[in-house]
């Protein structure tokens, strides 16, 4: 039975309703996602049949107002439940930031008041589903190299270009799409399935979130039509407002992976006995065990802080970034030590600790590499720029 950890009392600084809200999405990965999960991660397939159970708890875009389908929830709020949802998978967790973070948001951030009213509503119930077009297969942490393009062809938009490891994107109905003007500016537009020249080819042979749809948008002489241009966004901080939505999550959602993997460890620990006692009690896995519950618990203090700010519309994007990195950087290695303490057990899909290890390669690596992370806070404390 999964406890999670909680070694400063950190639940003291919850509301209510923050507790009912990750009761319920604790209830429901139990419920309808363990059970199923590792045999779609071993098949390398999308269970589709969550999504009405993610619209379910509210975990499409959860922070989006309710008089378009949202929650109106905070962001701690948010973070719970992406905390939740990465428990179960970082593939799932995935899903539902892309369509709240990364479709939902910039429709509600930068959209006209109809494209709210058309699309909102029916991604937050999952009746539609999106993906978000950023990374190309020559341009990645550097997007504003990005060639995809549009022009002017009278009543509407010719889109040429593709974009690369897109989640949700074989299944997607619409995608937000960034694009350059023929006056070199950065654009959003949203792209509609079933447009003549728009496909979504699907990426196979993944090691790493296996139980998450991932694919390619390719566009040749797409006509979109000039109302699904997002109005509110031009040059590269619509897209990376949207990255600072999705960071947000994912600096939640690893703690997740991280307490599920930490849980797992501990509980073997007491139950595997080698040398006449439970191997917890030798000093070597003692030293693991505390050394994962410290670094979860900073990592809690560090969100539930960035939640505030975030809450109050206070977070910088360098903190947004720091979160991440940590966050990450934790899960992977406490993923790393538990799968250790399991011995030859820990690669087996009876545990859960080698799915989460080999999903964390792509976390560490998507919305911001590592490294990326380390200099958006190096460029914050010292004012320089090592990016170029």
């Amino acid at each position: 039975m999964y406890e999670a950890p909680d070694y400063y009392w950190i639940d003291e600084l919850l509301s209510e309703e923050h507790k009912l809200i990750r009761a319920s999405a604790r209830d429901w990965v139990k419920r309808e996602l363990s059970p199923i999960i590792e045999d779609y991660a071993q098949r390398a397939e999308f269970p589709k049949q969550v999504i009405k159970g993610l619209a379910g708890i509210g975990a499409f875009g959860p922070t989006i107002p309710e008089e378009y389908g949202g929650a109106g929830l905070d962001y701690i709020a948010y973070g719970i439940l992406m905390q939740e949802l990465e428990r179960g998978d970082s593939g799932i967790r995935s899903t539902a930031s892309v369509q709240g973070s990364l479709v939902m948001y910039p429709i509600y951030a930068y959209g006209s008041e109809e494209q709210k009213k058309k699309y909102l509503p029916k991604l937050a119930s999952g009746e539609l589903m999106g993906c978000f077009g950023l990374t190309e297969p020559d341009h990645g942490s550097n997007p504003g190299g990005m060639t995809t393009n549009f022009k002017d062809a009278g009543d509407h938009y010719l889109l040429n270009g593709a974009k690369m490891w897109i989640s949700n994107a074989p299944f997607a109905d619409i995608a937000v799409v960034w694009a350059k003007s023929e006056a070199g500016k950065i654009h959003g537009l949203i792209v509609e399935r079933g447009m003549e020249g728009f496909s979504t080819p699907e990426t196979h042979n993944k090691w790493s979130l296996r139980a998450s749809a991932t694919g390619e948008l390719v566009f040749d002489n797409v006509k979109v039509p000039k109302e699904n241009l997002l109005p509110g966004a031009s040059g590269l901080k619509g897209p990376l407002g949207c990255l600072n939505q999705a960071r947000y999550g994912i600096a939640w959602g690893a703690i997740g992976a991280a307490m599920d993997c930490y849980d797992t460890a501990l509980r073997y620990s007491k139950q595997r006995v080698q040398f006449g006692k439970p191997i917890a009690g030798f000093q070597l896995q003692q030293k693991k065990l505390a050394e994962m519950i410290t670094e979860i618990t900073k990592a809690q203090l560090l969100v539930w802080r960035l939640g505030v700010l975030k809450s109050e519309n206070r977070a910088t994007a360098a903190q947004i970034s720091m979160a991440k990195r940590n966050s990450v950087e934790i899960a992977i290695n406490i993923a790393r030590e538990a799968r250790q303490m399991l011995g030859g057990m820990g690669i087996t899909g009876e545990y859960s600790i080698m799915r989460h290890m080999m999903n964390l390669e792509s976390v560490i690596t998507y919305e911001g590499t590592h490294d990326i992370h380390l200099l958006i806070t190096g460029m914050d404390v010292t004012g320089e720029d090592a990016f170029k």
